[in-house]
């Protein structure tokens, strides 16, 4: 899969994940459906499994992977950190600090609030900035995060390389992503990924070869694929169960435009055209 792009192209990438995440409707979305803390796709225990709970499902997987490199006096990066769920899971969780990068500012905001309302602002930082250009020296962290973010970019290649760069030698990356299965023409999902601002997905083959080009050992890829229906059946259920709370909060056309969306990606689920799971690598090093 081609990831090369302009810096033009990357800036109008961010600049239509600014929008999408930057207003009202989203924030109300993710708080009546999601919960409003962890936002990623989840590991279900069971079709009608809250979607919430499911989702904080992942955040734990995931932490698992960096449990080696995530404890007290480390410093982790979460790269896309929206609402700071994870952030908040693995401080509390593991006792490091974690510097929490996000391009929203609003997201940021409602961030911070969170972090000190649970005690939690003297371990989380909330950086506004990109993860296409991160704001760190090389080797600055002990692990590296990001659960469904990267989807978001116009230039995955350099947002792997910006992850490894400041990884610590030793240091742990992990991260969740929506991808395209290998055989699915870009074209088929264009439908469903135009609302995420980007013209297709990445693959797992692509993730797999960049890691190991970018010198990661012990790259893996845990595969819950399976999941994606479910995950997508959910969120269009009970976007469709709360329509009208929705609808009271939220403007029409964000509602209408929801409800034209979700059921295109439980097609393209059904249809065995995405993939989804969890990668993880370690930087070689002590």
């Amino acid at each position: 899969m081609s990831e090369d792009v302009t810096a033009a192209g990357t800036s109008t990438g961010e600049d239509a994940t600014r929008r999408y995440y930057e207003t009202s409707d989203v924030d109300a979305f993710y708080d009546i459906v999601w919960g409003g803390e962890d936002i990623h796709t989840g590991i279900y225990a069971h079709d009608r499994e809250p979607i919430a709970d499911a989702s904080r499902r992942t955040v734990q997987e995931l932490a698992d992977r960096l449990q080696a490199t995530a404890g007290p006096e480390r410093t982790v990066l979460d790269l896309g950190s929206g609402y700071g769920g994870t952030a908040r899971y693995l401080a509390d969780r593991f006792g490091c600090r974690v510097v929490a990068l996000n391009l929203s500012t609003a997201q940021n905001e409602r961030h911070r609030a969170a972090n000190a309302k649970r005690g939690l602002g003297d371990l989380i930082e909330v950086v506004t900035g990109s993860f296409h250009d991160v704001p760190y020296a090389d080797g600055h962290f002990d692990a590296v995060c990001s659960l469904e973010a990267f989807c978001h970019s116009g230039d995955r290649n350099r947002v792997l390389s910006e992850a490894v760069r400041v990884l610590k030698p030793g240091g742990a990356l992990a991260f969740t992503d929506l991808m395209a299965d290998e055989a699915t023409p870009p074209e088929v999902l264009h439908a469903a990924v135009s609302r995420l601002g980007v013209d297709a997905l990445a693959t797992p083959a692509f993730y797999r070869e960049r890691l190991t080009e970018l010198g990661l050992e012990a790259v893996d890829f845990a595969d819950h694929s399976d999941q994606v229906v479910r995950h997508y059946v959910r969120l269009t259920d009970e976007t469709r169960a709360k329509e009208a709370e929705l609808r009271a909060v939220i403007s029409p056309g964000y509602v209408d435009g929801l409800l034209g969306n979700l059921p295109l990606w439980v097609d393209a689920a059904r249809a065995g055209h995405l993939r989804w799971g969890i990668f993880s690598g370690r930087r070689p090093g002590a």
